[in-house]
């Protein structure tokens, strides 16, 4: 069996097939740039970064997309207050959390539209709505009738009875309905907005979305990113707009969510003022700690901040870090001194490549794939860091290269990079330095070593942990030749 995911819109596990064969189209809601982003804004950043990541490994081409909603009331309210146009707020809180989102590693989205990019698009959306009587027009408003799409509520799990108590009456006022939300909103002449069928104004909330994925990605995607709180009304209305106007169904084939992080038991949340601020997070602390603490939970599980537990995920990547370091030590120093006897790490390999890709393969379970990796660290450690070591036998060595491939393999999945390898293919530079092309060449000619002693299982072993991290070796009567590229 391949990826298994937890299915929002099934409420059930499912075995992930993308609708197009070998291509998977990801669309994720991304921030409302009115402010500094704090640390939760972080943690779907990097979780995504990992599910793209690991698909790549396993092969498949990706397309990723996240937005900035940069036209809400929010941002509005902010230019009003501070006297700075919206578009520059929008602007500059949009680079800030880019910026952050580099020094975690996560790599940049295919494309991040903008609400006030999109609006022709989304004004043409809304009048194919009205056209098919799916949308009306209301005092320069115009809504959608919730009502008369058929599936409402499939997502969330909610009925019309539940969210319209009491009798079908005739609201009064500009809806129809209570239950009709926003596709573009009237505004007065000096409030933003754009001209429009209906008059000056801007798009609703939920529009932008459907918009940007019919534009980027097509009429029906792979899967779809967000919070558990934009489950609804958000994503149920994105559901019901797009296929109503596109006739395309599903609009999303596997629906993503991912829980909160709370402070002090609660969502963290700028309206109630518990944030934590991601860039200074970031400048007092190992971005690659931070990383390692986003991904220390389920997706599906609340996270919950506290220094400890952050200054717990420091110790964890000074670990990594250590056994990283120490074994490319091991591994350049053709007398270091090692256990004669790599029992304990070959077994520490198999548990590994087992339980971290079986992991990743249930629902993108960082947390299991972390603590494989901690067992592989522990294994490294045991034959390299110990008291009373012998020299290693060529064997022994070629076990330890092994361990060392397979870890900078899962830790690129991960997103984590150690900074003495900071500039291997698939982390942040397309060539080694000094120190990683000479641990390449030890790879290499470890590999060697082992088809001549035709040894098979380990040299295709090694090919494939170097392909992953971007190295191709090509066999050629004049010895082993290394390029970088897929």
């Amino acid at each position: 069996m391949g990826i298994v995911v937890y299915n929002t819109l099934s409420r059930q596990y499912e075995e992930f097939e993308p609708i197009e064969e070998g291509h998977v189209k990801i669309y994720v809601c991304g921030i409302t740039p009115y402010d500094s982003s704090h640390i939760g804004h972080a943690r779907p950043g990097v979780f995504w970064d990992v599910v793209r990541r690991y698909l790549l490994y396993k092969g498949y081409k990706v397309t990723f997309v996240t937005n900035f909603t940069d036209i809400e009331d929010k941002i509005i309210k902010r230019s009003q207050e501070t006297g700075i146009p919206f578009m520059e707020i929008a602007e500059k809180y949009s680079r800030e959390y880019i910026d952050a989102m580099d020094k975690l590693g996560v790599k940049r989205a295919d494309a991040y539209p903008r609400a006030s990019e999109v609006i022709p698009e989304i004004i043409e959306m809304v009048e194919g709505l009205i056209e098919k009587g799916y949308a009306y027009e209301s005092s320069g408003d115009v809504y959608f009738r919730t009502e008369r799409f058929q599936d409402y509520g499939a997502l969330s799990g909610k009925n019309l009875d539940e969210l319209m108590p009491g009798a079908r009456v005739q609201v009064s006022g500009l809806k129809e309905s209570s239950l009709d939300f926003a596709l573009w909103k009237a505004a007065d002449k000096d409030e933003p907005g754009w001209e429009s069928p209906w008059g000056w104004g801007r798009p609703g909330w939920h529009i932008e979305c459907s918009v940007m994925v019919l534009k980027f990605l097509g009429p029906s995607i792979d899967m779809h990113g967000g919070g558990t709180e934009l489950i609804f009304p958000h994503h149920e209305n994105e559901i019901a707009q797009s296929e109503a106007f596109t006739g395309v169904k599903p609009y999303v084939k596997y629906w993503i969510h991912h829980e909160m992080l709370n402070l002090s038991g609660e969502k963290m949340s700028k309206s109630i003022g518990n944030v934590l601020s991601l860039t200074h997070i970031l400048e007092t602390h190992d971005p690659m700690a931070v990383r390692l603490y986003l991904l220390s939970a389920h997706r599906r599980k609340i996270l919950e901040y506290s220094e400890e537990l952050l200054q717990s995920a420091e110790k964890g990547w000074n670990r990594i870090e250590t056994c990283v370091e120490n074994a490319t030590k091991f591994l350049l120093d053709p007398d270091a001194q090692g256990l004669s006897d790599p029992t304990m790490l070959i077994e520490g390999i198999g548990k590994c490549e087992k339980e971290f890709f079986q992991a990743m393969d249930y629902d993108f379970n960082t947390p299991g794939a972390i603590a494989a990796v901690f067992d592989l660290v522990t294994a490294i450690n045991s034959h390299i860091v110990t008291t009373g070591a012998t020299t290693s036998d060529e064997f022994g060595r070629q076990k330890v290269g092994e361990a060392y491939a397979l870890l900078i393999q899962c830790l690129g999945i991960l997103g984590l990079t150690p900074r003495i390898l900071s500039t291997l293919p698939g982390t942040r530079e397309a060539q080694g330095d000094d120190v990683s092309q000479d641990l390449l060449k030890i790879l290499v000619d470890m590999r060697d070593a082992a088809r001549k002693a035709k040894d098979f299982e380990t040299a295709d072993y090694i090919r494939e942990r170097l392909s992953h991290l971007g190295f191709v070796l090509e066999d050629t009567s004049s010895g082993t030749k290394v390029r970088i590229g897929k």
